[in-house]
């Protein structure tokens, strides 16, 4: 087992020793941002946001899953003990809060058609894109600064390209489809699928011993 795992299993789940009063502001801060969307009746906002929520969640769930099959390390770690809570072995409550508001930023900044083309491409498609890369490019500096961990040869800033398509495009392209749809119960149907997969996993797993 690496350094880095054994650093982030140490926390894992113990508020009793990491838990810090900041978190309370955060959650408040996400919670109006939400409600602040909805009051302005941005509900594709809203439901394009926990679409990309949800998927996130899902990689850091199967994230546990390779580092207890292994027995050597998640695919990403957050290995430093200054967070307030580990919630998975990659994920913590600040990533969790995170990415609850990266997706009303992403769905917010959407154009109205989504037919639209910028620089001949399709603005969804563009958008996805850029977002991901961005996320690698701040994922890139996190590791730099030693709060994220790599421990495989094919997930580091020399092969970036699988964290763009895997850690970030299925985000954004679930939030923009999600955000999209026409019908009010399709929306709630894949929010469905996303989160009933999630649970569905964090339950069998949970329960195994493997979260």
């Amino acid at each position: 087992m690496t350094e880095s795992a054994l650093a982030s299993l140490t926390i894992l789940r113990n508020p009793q020793q990491t838990m810090q009063w900041y978190v309370i502001p955060l959650l408040v801060i996400v919670q109006y941002i939400y409600f602040h969307e909805i009051r302005r009746k941005h509900i594709d906002v809203v439901l394009g946001g926990l679409a990309l929520w949800g998927m996130d969640l899902f990689n850091e769930i199967w994230n546990s899953i390779v580092f207890h099959a292994t027995s050597y390390a998640p695919v990403w770690g957050a290995p430093r003990g200054d967070t307030a809570l580990q919630l998975l072995i990659g994920y913590n409550i600040e990533i969790s809060f995170m990415f609850a508001i990266a997706g009303i930023i992403a769905c917010t900044g959407l154009p109205k058609d989504p037919k639209k083309k910028i620089f001949g491409v399709n603005n969804r498609i563009l958008l996805t894109g850029i977002y991901a890369l961005i996320g690698v490019a701040v994922e890139i500096f996190l590791n730099y600064a030693g709060v994220l961990s790599w421990e495989y040869p094919w997930w580091n800033a020399r092969a970036p390209w699988l964290i763009w398509l895997i850690g970030y495009v299925p985000f954004f392209a679930a939030a923009f489809l999600v955000h999209d749809m026409k019908d009010r119960k399709n929306q709630f149907k894949a929010l469905g699928y996303i989160y009933g997969v999630d649970i569905l996993l964090l339950i069998v797993f949970g329960i195994i011993g493997w979260m």
